[in-house]
């Protein structure tokens, strides 16, 4: 089997895994350097950088049957293994002709965990030590490997990742049997001990070794198996207090399998919104304050697919506001529609030197089309506006776009077809 022939069946295997940002785009006209269809996505570095990134599989050869996993042992489906060098001499290759900055390197599980881990650990070596590679390396722990080898494997990757796959232990030994809770939660504990350890050691020590610089995240699989929005967003919770995540990816199931224990391929339809509005409710988790708890209970365990949880919120509790923006704090400000973090900030500085106006507050950045039902300015409503919960749910739910987009998501690819666009 040819590099590119590896190469393609390893870059479409990793499609699946969506711990980072997006799949970028594709540049058309000409030959040179032609990306399309799989293998390269764009993530954030430590610093906060934006960086394109080479993704893939060691190999998708795999001892595991897990049946929503399209490497699943079970399937009939092309298989292909990269040795370490192999796969750091592509990189590398990479990197010279300006494809990408970095590499994103995830693995089925072949003959165990420790060896799997082995082979990831001789790979990130050949590109720190033989190659001199300080680029950004994002890299999956194994479940079950060696807490030595996953130390190994931290020292020489910017960011880890475990991931969760499903939002309970009952799905995830219906599903996958073969895989234990305690399996994931295990190196998730010790990344986040290895993370603290290594920032303590630098403070002290100027050349001690960093760990995982860029922390960890998990990823989970959402429409597969029956919990609630509010089953996983309590556990996303959880994860952020316990394990100290910086990111929490949620993936909308794709039919792969026409297991019995999973939704029929036939009318199945991936739950697209359902994961957008995970991804909405995961920010005001991490940067407007909320818990999980206070966006779901008991009565209203799922989202509202017609407005996001903010909006929701709002609406949920009248009794909050209007919130006067000339006297709120930054929490309270937080809490309003069209209000975003920068914009709440902004608002604070402002109103040091002048009371606000609603013109004043569209300057700062707040999105007045949402805002307005929810706050005063010197105590008084937009001029001419009319506030009633029916009328407000329906302007809001008016300003939602279509989010659902066609067909399955796809990356860009470096072998593409010639004349494909």
């Amino acid at each position: 089997m040819t590099l590119a022939e590896k190469l393609t069946i390893l870059t479409d295997a990793a499609k699946y895994d969506v711990a980072c940002t997006s799949s970028g785009g594709d540049r058309r006209g000409g030959r040179l350097g032609k990306t399309i269809a799989a293998g390269c996505c764009h993530s954030f570095s430590a610093d906060g950088r934006c960086i394109s990134l080479l993704k893939l599989l060691l190999t998708n050869v795999c001892v595991y049957d897990c049946q929503y996993c399209v490497n699943r042992t079970s399937n009939d489906l092309p298989r292909a293994m990269f040795t370490p060098r192999e796969l750091a001499d592509l990189t590398i290759d990479f990197y010279r002709r300006n494809y990408i900055e970095g590499l994103f390197l995830s693995s089925a599980v072949v003959r165990s965990p420790d060896y799997t881990t082995e082979l990831m650990i001789r790979t990130l070596t050949l590109l720190r030590e033989d190659y001199g590679f300080s680029g950004y390396i994002h890299a999956k722990a194994i479940p079950g490997a060696d807490p030595l080898l996953t130390a190994r494997l931290g020292r020489l990757a910017d960011r880890l990742s475990v991931n969760i796959e499903l939002p309970s232990s009952k799905s995830l030994a219906l599903l996958a049997p073969d895989k234990k809770t305690d399996a994931i939660f295990q190196p998730m504990a010790q990344i986040k001990q290895e993370i603290l350890q290594s920032k303590a050691e630098r403070q002290k020590f100027r050349h001690a070794p960093a760990f995982a610089p860029a922390g960890q995240s998990t990823q989970m699989i959402i429409g597969a198996t029956p919990e609630s929005d509010r089953h996983i967003l309590t556990l996303t919770q959880a994860l952020y207090d316990k394990y100290k995540l910086k990111r929490v990816f949620y993936s909308a199931y794709m039919p792969v399998s026409d297991s019995a224990l999973l939704p029929a391929r036939r009318d199945f339809k991936p739950p697209l919104l359902r994961e957008h509005r995970l991804y909405q409710a995961d920010w005001l988790l991490r940067f407007y304050h909320f818990r999980a708890e206070e966006l779901l209970d008991e009565a209203n365990p799922n989202f509202n697919p017609l407005v996001d949880p903010k909006c929701s919120w709002a609406l949920n509790h009248p009794e909050f506001f209007p919130v006067e923006v000339n006297r709120a704090d930054y929490e309270a400000l937080l809490r309003v529609p069209g209000i975003g973090v920068t914009s709440a900030r902004r608002i604070l500085v402002a109103r040091r030197c002048a009371s606000l106006t609603f013109a004043g507050l569209k300057k700062l950045g707040v999105v007045l089309k949402r805002a307005q039902y929810f706050l005063t300015c010197g105590g008084k409503y937009l001029e001419g506006l009319r506030v009633s919960p029916d009328g407000v749910l329906r302007h809001l739910v008016a300003q939602e776009r279509p989010m659902l987009p066609q067909g399955a998501p796809e990356q860009l690819s470096l072998f593409g077809e010639e004349g494909a666009s």
